[in-house]
């Protein structure tokens, strides 16, 4: 994990302030992982005692716990969770040992029949030897390759939780099975476990969805359909203030931007390779003109045919074209979450043509370029993988080693610290994947950076080489959001809907406590507008104090009270939800501090 400079110390509203117990994540902890994979074990031997007819499938670990999918006849219920929670303490208890037993494939499918476990011969089917199994103590085992604790009394029987249930298809294919999942959270201590169940509280708390609805800044209307956002005026107020930003950003960095259709016709997506290797993520084509059209899941073919609009020289390289474009994505209806998946989205996308000597100094921009636009936001702590060629790619080796270590060497002049996934890459070439902390700790996939030599060959793209000859140049694919949507839906739940005095929709919310106080409120209000800070005028009438209790639920910034006195002085009280109360300022002073709020993208005001 890179630190980049310390994060502002988290406002008093935040819980994560002053949290010290680490919850290390099971990839991190060769101990964590033996403890949540045994536990896995110890979930199913205790639904197959409570639950007999209950089959068992697969039970892997996750990083901050476990699951198990069974093929129940019953749902379980709550209450089910219960008594299979109580009777994995009783196994815990016994201190039964795990012990690894390798066997032939003939005497694991017996043992699996007499079980009567379908789904085991299914996965024995998969297995390449040698076949181990793990036994829990002489009455339960499954096909494992662990590792695992010694026994069950190296868990600890108040540092596990059973959560959730939900429902899971067998092999992830929805024409298949429907199973029930269970998931638990396992632990070293009881300690993590009360900091886990603390972060989760705490995560709904800040669940984009509710506070999207409390804050009106989006809803997703399902008369109109599934995974379509509808941005209301507070929401969309903000999606303008980042894409302003967004923009800037990129002209200062050398970029131009493109718009590009929304839809092309079919033969586009066949010569990029959509058609063959994505079309269960598009949606289906529309005939126009006796002719094939389809809505984009992806904006790289339209910056391809850009470029080969005409012959490009070495000379113009690197090209930097960046769009804000909407592409649309079938999604199953399961796996829909709010903002953070959707059908329809838009992507910050940015492609570089560029020469392959110029691989490093363009990734090393890419990567300053995010490291700004992302620590405006606020997120200052990532986690860095380089993902290098797979089994099955295409391109030479020479290409290929020469792009990774372009990749490389730009991580290392940038300070970065990053972890290598072998083999990760995709098919066409080697990429950087960027992972955002937020306030709680959790992890969230953001930016990546991909290497190409798949399309530039597909659309035959050329540039004059110094000698004259005809070359192809690298492309690089950079998100630095990711989605516009999924983005912001990270960052209401990072700031809990309490954000920065730049970003706020409502920046300043004035409150006349008489009728007589209105005017001024609403000269003030003007004055406010005119230099580009939003503010509003409770006209509600209420008494003060439920004025104030109704700017603090729509987590309004500054607060403005204005009676006879402020009226009569040309001033107004002011109240912050960060810095608490402000005392009485000119108008003047309200208008300079709010002004150099916004040109400094500050999460406070600054009163002289």
């Amino acid at each position: 994990m890179t630190s980049a400079p310390p994060s502002p110390v988290p406002p008093a509203s935040s819980p994560a302030a002053g949290a010290t117990i680490a919850l290390p994540k099971t990839s991190e902890s060769p101990q964590l992982l033996r403890i949540r994979h045994s536990m896995s074990h110890v979930l199913a031997m205790a639904v197959q005692k409570l639950f007999p007819k209950a089959q068992v499938t697969i039970g892997p670990w996750t990083e901050s716990g476990f699951y198990y999918d069974f093929d129940n006849p019953d749902p379980f219920t709550e209450a089910d969770l219960k008594a299979i929670q109580k009777e994995m303490g009783k196994i815990i208890a016994r201190k039964l040992p795990l012990e690894r037993i390798e066997v032939s494939r003939e005497e694991a499918e017996r043992r699996i029949r007499a079980q009567n476990e379908p789904y085991k011969l299914e996965i024995l089917a998969g297995l390449t030897e040698p076949i181990t199994l793990y036994t829990l103590g002489d009455q339960w085992w499954d096909l494992c390759a662990g590792p695992h604790v010694a026994n069950t009394g190296e868990l600890h029987p108040k540092a596990f939780a059973l959560e959730s249930v939900a429902g899971a298809y067998w092999r992830g294919d929805e024409k298949r099975a429907q199973l029930q999942r269970i998931y638990g959270t396992a632990w070293e201590t009881p300690e993590q476990l009360a900091e886990h169940k603390r972060r989760k509280e705490e995560a709904l708390r800040r669940d984009h969805r509710r506070l999207g609805t409390d804050l009106d800044l989006f809803s997703i209307e399902e008369e109109a359909g599934a995974g379509l956002v509808f941005w209301h005026p507070r929401g969309a107020r903000m999606r303008l203030l980042i894409e302003d930003f967004w923009r800037a950003a990129h002209f200062e960095d050398g970029y131009e931007l493109l718009y590009t259709p929304h839809v092309a016709d079919l033969s586009l997506w066949k010569t990029s390779g959509h058609l063959d290797f994505y079309s269960e993520s598009m949606f289906g084509p529309m005939a126009v003109d006796e002719r094939q059209y389809q809505l984009k899941p992806m904006n790289c073919p339209f910056h391809v045919l850009t470029y080969a609009s005409r012959l490009r020289s070495y000379r113009e390289l690197p090209i930097r074209w960046a769009e804000l474009g909407t592409v649309y994505r079938y999604e199953r209806p399961g796996v829909m979450h709010g903002l953070m998946r959707v059908r329809g989205f838009t992507q910050d996308d940015a492609h570089v043509f560029c020469l392959p000597e110029q691989i490093s100094d363009e990734i090393l921009r890419v990567l300053n370029l995010t490291e700004r636009i992302l620590s405006t936001f606020d997120f200052r702590s990532y986690e860095i993988h380089l993902s290098t060629r797979p089994e099955k790619s295409i391109g030479e080796d020479a290409v290929w080693e020469l792009a990774t270590a372009g990749l490389v060497e730009a991580l290392e002049r940038k300070g970065w610290a990053y972890k290598v996934d072998e083999g990760g890459g995709a098919f066409y070439g080697p990429k950087i994947d960027l992972k955002i902390e937020d306030a709680i700790g959790r992890m969230w996939q953001c930016s990546t950076i991909q290497l190409d030599f798949n399309l530039p060959e597909r659309f035959d793209l050329q540039y004059v080489a110094a000698d004259g000859s005809r070359s192809r140049p690298i492309m690089i694919h950079r998100a630095i959001f990711g989605s516009l949507e999924r983005f912001f839906g990270v960052m209401v739940e990072n700031y809990a809907g309490d954000f920065p005095f730049w970003l706020a929709p409502e920046q300043v919310r004035l409150l006349p406590v008489t009728d007589e106080a209105l005017p001024w409120a609403e000269e003030l209000k003007g004055q406010l507008a005119a230099a580009g800070i939003r503010a509003g005028i409770d006209h509600s009438g209420d008494r003060l104090g439920k004025l104030i209790r109704n700017g603090e639920q729509m987590k309004i910034p500054v607060l403005g009270v204005i009676g006879a006195r402020e009226a009569e002085t040309r001033s107004v009280s002011l109240r912050s939800r960060r810095q608490g109360d402000l005392g009485s300022v000119e108008a003047d002073a309200l208008v300079s501090a709010a002004s150099a709020a916004n040109a400094g993208r500050l999460a406070t005001l600054a009163l002289a």
